[in-house]
């Protein structure tokens, strides 16, 4: 039965109910008319700015508008659907960070035996990133390493240095950065140009992993690293040297120990143990950063990074052991269980087109997210019209709209909480799908549709 037939069986349903029922019939026939009348007119405005916009016409897009208070869906465009959600994906990672993780993030775990000190990653990705002045690891890190000599264990460490489905001809950029249970200074390396030299930030990769390819002048050159090595290729570029930050690969823990000696720079070295050789379950703990601290940035700014190690260490917590799969499939059975449609979930970020998620699925984590942690941290750590990612989108009459975007080539998604005028809160989601036109004139569209809503309602 189609949605016409099913409307007009539902008119007759209550026509049939009000004759029967006349007493009732003043008060029910209005809320029925008010309640047909909303979704007309928003299918009317979804229709006019967003399906049949230029931009959109061969494009899939599923919307769904949602009214809490009353359980009721004002709008439903194909909510059942499937999507390539893009960094909306973020949305699940960001439930279970803040379920899992408490209030701080546990940086380090460690224990001390026979004298000797083995440390044992989280995967916690603040450790001497640039954004964290206080690092309460690293204090921990150097001042053990005065004493004694440092085991480095990665027995909870069960994971790929990419994620399943990543594309693999992006691992140059500063977006696709690499995993592993113990992330430093971002897993990038930052570059810049002092003096016609190229400096290398961590410094350890200054000299041994840079090579000047012939006839180079660094003043106009660019940089790329060697897809399963840490060399990087200093070439000529016709424009002039731009800073960059590449990712260096994290594949082989050696890595971590390299770049932790490099920076501790102790009397006693960190050495890597045998993967095999585990680890007590009762480890003591040396926290890091506000959980939410992090959260925050990486909503509003879609940091991959920040989502992939964050998912990690839910898996950490909650599993012992750094593994996508397992946590996503534990989360799917226990927290996520109820979801209308079971998504195809894949990874923490969204940089996987595996990823498969419906309008509603996001509808129904919004709701929960809200319900359980409440509206107050949601609003810090999603961003806001001119904010973040939304930096250029909802900024008249900003403050009404809490939401997070994603972006991959032919996708565009927006899922968030929306206020309208009268004072009605509604959750919201809209995944767009194989769109050739320019990204910005997608959101704009979606944009005036949004904003349209909140000036109505």
């Amino acid at each position: 039965m189609n949605d016409e037939l099913k409307r007009q069986s539902i008119i007759n349903s209550l026509i049939k109910f009000l004759i029967l029922n006349p007493i009732a019939m003043g008060s029910s026939f209005i809320i029925f008319l008010s309640s047909c009348s909303v979704q007309k007119q928003i299918a009317k405005s979804a229709n006019k700015d967003v399906l049949d916009a230029v931009p959109l016409q061969t494009a899939h897009v599923g919307i769904s508008i949602y009214e809490p208070s009353t359980d009721k869906y004002w709008y439903d465009y194909q909510g059942d659907k499937y999507f390539v959600p893009a960094s909306n994906t973020k949305i699940p990672t960001c439930y279970a960070a803040m379920k899992y993780l408490g209030d701080s993030l546990v940086g380090l775990k460690y224990k001390m035996e026979k004298g000797e000190f083995v440390i044992q990653g989280t995967a916690d990705p603040t450790f001497l990133h640039k954004d964290f002045k206080d690092q309460p690891v690293f204090d921990f890190i150097k001042k053990i390493s005065a004493i004694s000599l440092v085991g480095f264990s990665v027995s909870n460490w069960q994971e790929e240095h990419w994620g399943s489905g990543w594309s693999w001809n992006d691992y140059n950029e500063s977006y696709m950065t690499e995993r592993s249970p113990f992330p430093i200074y971002a897993n990038l390396v930052a570059f810049s140009l002092k003096d016609n030299y190229i400096k290398a930030t961590p410094s350890a990769f200054d000299t041994v992993s840079i090579t000047y390819l012939p006839g180079t002048n660094p003043d106009s050159s660019e940089i790329t690293r060697e897809i399963s090595s840490n060399y990087f290729a200093v070439g000529k570029r016709d424009a002039r040297f731009k800073a960059i930050e590449i990712p260096f690969t994290t594949k082989g823990y050696e890595v971590s120990t390299f770049l932790l000696n490099d920076t501790v720079k102790a009397q006693h070295p960190i050495y890597e143990l045998p993967k095999y050789l585990d680890l007590p379950i009762q480890l003591k703990h040396i926290y890091s950063q506000p959980t939410d601290s992090v959260l925050k940035p990486m909503m509003h700014r879609s940091d991959n990074f920040f989502a992939e190690q964050l998912l990690l260490m839910v898996s950490n917590e909650r599993l012992g052991i750094m593994n996508d799969e397992r946590i996503i499939d534990t989360l799917l059975k226990t927290d996520f269980k109820d979801l209308p449609q079971k998504p195809g979930w894949v990874d923490g970020s969204g940089l996987s087109r595996y990823n498969l998620f419906t309008p509603k699925d996001f509808i129904f984590i919004l709701n929960k997210m809200k319900n359980e942690f409440g509206m107050e941290r949601v609003k810090i750590i999603f961003p806001t019209g001119g904010e973040g990612t939304l930096a250029d989108y909802y900024v008249t009459d900003s403050n009404y709209i809490y939401a997070k975007t994603g972006t991959l080539s032919g996708v565009i998604a927006i899922s968030g909480y929306l206020y309208t005028k009268k004072g009605k809160e509604l959750i919201f989601s809209v995944l767009v799908n194989n769109h050739k036109a320019s990204g910005t004139e997608v959101r704009r569209a979606v944009e005036k549709f949004l904003h349209g809503i909140r000036n109505k309602y």
